[in-house]
């Protein structure tokens, strides 16, 4: 099923969907979001009635459920000029699955339809949207990062090129190639819970690749992946970690004095 079309949300408030699991664990990756988008001089908006998109429920086969969800998520953001989301997930949820889970009512697949032609994951707003890939940034000091693409931001919404773009136009950091960086770390939302010993499987794979690859940190956007591979990691008691794109980004930003205005 063909993406819908968007508009351009250049000169566009942006109304944040921050996620369940990112609001609940991982706040500071929000506030890097909101962080990023200010300096870009981007007028954001947090709807505070926001909850969950949906999916889990609507990969676990609950449609119903799934649909009740997603009809607040709609009405929540019924009134949003463009709407991003730190999350490749999430953003899938919302462009690829929503026309389809309203696609037998004509009045909520209207708002489904409109919803999915204004969202945009984190980096394809800045990259594909705003249509910029230096965000003059500079860490404190050098370090070396590779790249996991998460499964949904890579195969239903073609994502990987724009969080590369952005990182390697910042001073201090260097990129190195991670190993089947395409691979799945075996998270999946409930299939880690469904087929425990196949993920664990998957997610050793992953590890094993990540230990081998020279650079200190592993990128990603989304955080349910990032959860999935820093347990891994934990309990292997390797120094390495994984970080949100927008989270290594937001502490550029804090790191460079003055940051120069960019012209949207």
């Amino acid at each position: 099923m063909a993406l819908p079309l968007r508009a351009s949300p250049r000169g566009k408030k942006v109304s944040l969907f921050v996620t369940c699991i990112m609001d609940m664990v991982y706040p500071d990756v929000g506030l890097s979001v909101v962080d990023i988008l200010e300096h870009l001089g981007v007028e954001v908006d947090f709807p505070e009635a926001q909850t969950c998109c949906g999916q889990p429920g609507y990969n676990s086969g609950y449609r119903a459920e799934a649909r009740a969800v997603a009809e607040h998520f709609l009405r929540v953001f019924a009134e949003a000029e463009v709407i991003v989301t730190p999350s490749g997930s999430c953003a899938a949820m919302i462009r690829h699955e929503y026309p389809q889970l309203f696609a037998a009512d004509r009045v909520w697949r209207a708002h489904a339809d409109r919803a999915a032609a204004c969202t945009w994951e984190f980096s394809e707003f800045i990259v594909a949207g705003l249509g910029i890939t230096d965000l003059k940034l500079r860490l404190r000091q050098p370090q070396t990062f590779a790249f996991h693409d998460a499964c949904h931001g890579l195969r239903l919404l073609g994502l990987g090129a724009e969080a590369r773009a952005l990182l390697t136009h910042v001073e201090n950091a260097s990129i190195e190639e991670l190993k089947d960086a395409d691979a799945c770390c075996g998270f999946g939302g409930l299939f880690s819970v469904k087929m425990p010993e196949v993920s664990a499987a998957m997610l050793g794979k992953k590890l094993e690749c990540i230990e081998a690859c020279p650079a200190e940190t592993i990128v990603t956007g989304d955080v349910s992946c990032m959860t999935q591979m820093n347990g891994g990691l934990s309990r292997h008691k390797s120094a390495k970690r994984v970080r949100h794109i927008a989270a290594v980004l937001g502490e550029a930003l804090k790191h460079t004095k003055q940051p120069e205005p960019i012209d949207l």
